[in-house]
This record gives C-alpha cells, structure tokens and sequence, in this order.
C-alpha cells in the first residue's frame, strides 16, 4: 500500500511538472502589471507562418528550466509581428492597418513590429522594468543558449 501511495505522489508530481507551461499575457497585461510589481517583459515576437517559431514554442518554450525562468523574472508576452492586437505604449498606439483576416499564410506587418526593428523571426525582446527596450534577441535558439542571453 505504501509503494503504491508513493507511486501516485511520484505520477501527480510529474504531471504537474509536466503541465507548467510559461504564463503568456498581452503586452498591454504586462505594462499594466508593471505598475504594481515592476518586472521585466520577455516579448516572444513570432509570426503564425515562421517555421523556428514552432521550434521555439515545441522544443524551449516548453522546455522546464526555461518555463520556471521565465516565469519568475518575467512578464512573458507572445506577440504576433503580424496580428491585429492594439497595443498602447509610451502615449502612442500601434495597430495593424493592412491586416486582413482572410489572409491564411503571412499578413501585413504590425505596426508595435516596425517600431521594435525585429529584424526577423523569432525574435525575442527584452523590456527593463520600466517598459523601455534594453535587448533583442533574434533567431531560433535552444533552451541554454536563450537562458545564457535573459
């Protein structure tokens, strides 16, 4: 009965392990959030088409040391370079004109993308706890090369 018991503790644990996943919020949710607990914004700038985008998510976004990092230092934003999100910061507010819904590979570039130079996808942003841009991170990379970087 007991190994059983064990067993059991052994299984939830793991699944729980197994189930974290990064606390993805909007941009706008993380400036708001910055107000009250000043953190860092990890922005995961990604397209729906961008094949290392997947990578990233599949292989260190999900990655347990990467989640648990992120999570404690940051406030982790996915954004799409391309989607319809209204973003406000710093007094200006940045949108997606040329977005068009019926479009299913790539779209027209956000506006929020354009002001932060991503220069290619993913890209990866990093925002002092203030809201201000302090480093860009560009390209597919592992759990511990991106751990190295943040």
């Amino acid at each position: 009965m007991r190994k059983l018991f064990l067993f059991l503790a052994l299984s939830l644990t793991t699944l729980t392990i197994q189930a974290q996943s990064i606390n993805w919020i909007s941009f706008n949710e993380a400036l708001e959030a910055q107000k009250n607990d000043p953190k860092p914004i990890f922005v995961d700038a990604f397209t729906s088409w961008c094949g290392p985008c997947k990578m990233l998510d599949a292989n260190t976004f999900s990655d347990q040391g990467v989640i648990e990092y992120i999570n404690k230092n940051y406030y982790a934003v996915k954004f799409n370079a391309e989607g319809n999100e209204t973003i406000n910061y710093k007094g200006v507010k940045y949108t997606n004109p040329g977005f068009d819904s019926d479009r299913k590979h790539k779209n027209a570039t956000h506006d929020f993308t354009e002001f932060l130079r991503i220069p290619g996808y993913p890209s990866m942003v990093i925002f002092d706890d203030k809201g201000n841009v302090n480093k860009t991170i560009v390209g597919y990379q592992t759990p511990e090369k991106l751990l190295n970087q943040i």
